[in-house]
């Protein structure tokens, strides 16, 4: 038996941005063809531990995350990611930090290819923490950025990942700034990763034709984005069940009638037919599922375990 134990560096020189999201686009659509178990996740102490698993019937394998958040340290995101399957004793193990800010990324890289326009070249990033530069990389990787501005609260934390991203962007002008209401006013598409617990900005901030991805929310208590946003948007989600007990944005939403349950399509679904076009704005809410851990985890073993 053999097990491959792979840190942060593996992942990330492994795994391209353009093959994490090629997999976590075919992942959406087998989870929209039923082919995965996926149970919500066991949440403990309001969200700072954990656990997600995944089971692929077509492969016959599985996909076991386990990790703690703390936004008090760095990383924020710390734990393992475990990989097997029936045919072998084989096991890969792998960091869940560096895998679940890929596959969060990926995520919102398959929505905007989907949802954004396509000349849309303006992103306004809001948040600074370990989950932001994937974030870009991704949007960049399907929309090729002419400008990116980064909203941090404090401007040092927002320059020192604009220096980071510079090198990578060649020829994105990069811009900084604290006040997100101003900062997304011309943006053709918006990111959010924050831990809030109220609207980073009402919707009349936005321009008329704009597209948002919105992952920092991961629990009930947790908001990034206003009712009104919501109400006037198509929203696309990542799967139901996991946003309606875990987002706090699609729960507001619901409970103050600003939207309904069949004004929510999955990523899975809209990936197979375009979703109904609800105004020019779309949202794209994601608290993450295990499927994505799975498609990332899947790359990493056909690369490592052959």
């Amino acid at each position: 038996m053999t097990t491959i134990s792979l840190g942060e560096r593996e992942v990330r020189e492994a795994v391209s941005m353009r093959e994490a999201i090629d997999a976590v686009r075919r992942g959406f659509l087998g989870l929209a063809a039923g082919e995965f178990d996926m149970p919500t996740r066991t949440a403990l102490r309001d969200g700072q531990f954990l656990v997600m698993s995944a089971h692929h019937r077509p492969t016959e394998s599985a996909m076991v995350k386990t990790l703690s958040v703390n936004f008090d340290r760095a990383p924020a995101i710390t734990g393992t990611v475990v990989w097997s399957t029936l045919d072998r004793l084989d096991h890969l193990i792998a960091d869940a930090g560096a895998v679940t800010t890929l596959r969060t990324g990926a995520a919102v890289g398959v929505a905007t290819d989907l949802l954004a326009a396509p000349d849309a070249d303006r992103l306004t990033l809001i948040g600074t923490g370990g989950q932001a530069a994937d974030q870009v990389r991704a949007v960049h990787t399907v929309r090729p950025l002419r400008r990116l501005t980064i909203v941090g609260t404090t401007g040092e934390r927002a320059r020192s990942l604009a220096d980071t991203l510079r090198a990578e962007l060649d020829g994105t002008e990069i811009r900084t700034a604290t006040d997100p209401v101003a900062a997304v006013g011309d943006a053709r598409i918006v990111c959010c990763a924050t831990p809030a617990t109220s609207p980073l900005f009402p919707a009349s901030a936005l321009a008329a034709e704009v597209h948002v991805n919105a992952i920092g929310a991961f629990r009930p208590t947790m908001r990034e984005l206003p009712d009104e946003l919501l109400a006037d948007a198509t929203v696309v989600i990542d799967e139901l069940g996991a946003v309606l007990e875990e987002s706090g944005e699609i729960i507001h939403a619901l409970r103050a009638g600003a939207i309904t349950r069949d004004r929510l399509t999955e990523l899975g679904t809209a990936l197979a037919s375009a979703p109904a076009g609800h105004g020019k704005r779309t949202v794209f809410k994601s608290v993450g599922v295990a499927m994505q851990d799975w498609a990332v985890a899947r790359l990493l073993a056909d690369k490592f375990l052959g």
